[in-house]
């Protein structure tokens, strides 16, 4: 959704009433079980699906509760959650956090205070099981996301800065009256943006934008290779000149009005398609070429 006050809704919620003379610091959690994220790649050879990304069979979780005001903070530089199960929001205040094999209930953010704090996320589970949770997934820049599951949020991804890697990744949105969802979207302006591989299913969220929606003056911005379902207009991209739009999969007739509202003009469109697909995501045909209209 593009309303940056109700990103920040609930980071405001959280610190609202006071801030903690003392904060608690995060100790490093300790692993119960190490899962092989290579494997798990392996079973799937096209996109990415709930069976090869998110955290992978046999992993045995440890719970982590909430350590500041309903959240569970990390204050450690350095940290390294692995095989672990977060009840509600992960939020991230720690210099080069790596999060693995875990899930997230709520959502997984690196902004507070002012600064961005870098981190990396993989092989793991963000959004509740059920219902659908109005904030967005993951943000909000500086991350590298692989093979993460993001389900039952109204957003997936957004970037509202440098330096963002997203790649072989699935997102599942839902949508609540009001909402202005969004597989992965800016807010404001940033440098380095690669959203590689990744399958954006949208077409369970009604109250919607597009899976792909880049519309503020990004430098660097690669959308390449994902496989990308529903929409207002499926991609939307309005970014600054030299973004990069190729070989991406757009399911055939899944849009409400197009299935690209692009700036062609500024942007490198090259050997997108139109696709028809099967329940586990699978390319059944190709339609025919996708061009560029904006």
């Amino acid at each position: 959704m593009r309303s940056l006050l109700l990103r920040a809704a609930p980071l405001a919620l959280l610190v609202a009433a006071c801030t903690p003379a003392s904060p608690q610091s995060t100790p490093p959690a300790q692993p119960s079980h190490t899962a092989t994220p290579t494997s798990q790649a392996a079973k799937c050879p096209g996109y990415p699906t709930p069976a090869c990304t998110g955290v992978p069979k046999g992993v045995r979780l440890k719970t982590l509760h909430p350590n500041f005001y309903g959240a569970y903070r990390v204050t450690q530089d350095g940290t390294v959650l692995d095989g672990v199960h977060i009840p509600g929001t992960l939020l991230i205040t720690a210099q080069n956090v790596t999060v693995r094999n875990s899930q997230i209930d709520g959502d997984a953010k690196n902004d507070y205070d002012g600064k961005i704090y870098p981190f990396t996320i993989s092989d793991s589970t963000v959004g509740p099981e059920s219902g659908c949770n109005q904030s967005v997934g993951i943000w909000s820049a500086q991350f590298t996301a692989t093979r993460v599951h993001v389900r039952n949020h109204s957003d997936g991804f957004s970037v509202s800065g440098d330096n963002v890697v997203i790649r072989d990744s699935y997102v599942m949105l839902c949508s609540r009256p009001g909402d202005h969802s969004d597989g992965i979207q800016t807010v404001g302006a940033g440098h380095t943006l690669v959203f590689d591989h990744n399958t954006v299913d949208q077409r369970y969220a009604p109250q919607h934008t597009a899976p792909v929606f880049l519309v503020d003056p990004n430098t660097g911005v690669q959308v390449t290779n994902n496989l990308l379902i529903g929409g207002t207009y499926t991609i939307r991209v309005r970014a600054a000149s030299g973004a990069v739009v190729r070989d991406n999969a757009v399911v055939n007739k899944s849009w409400d009005y197009g299935p690209s509202d692009t700036d062609c003009s500024k942007t490198t469109w090259t050997g997108n398609r139109l696709v028809t697909i099967d329940d586990d995501y699978s390319v059944t045909s190709t339609v025919g070429p996708l061009e560029c209209v904006g």
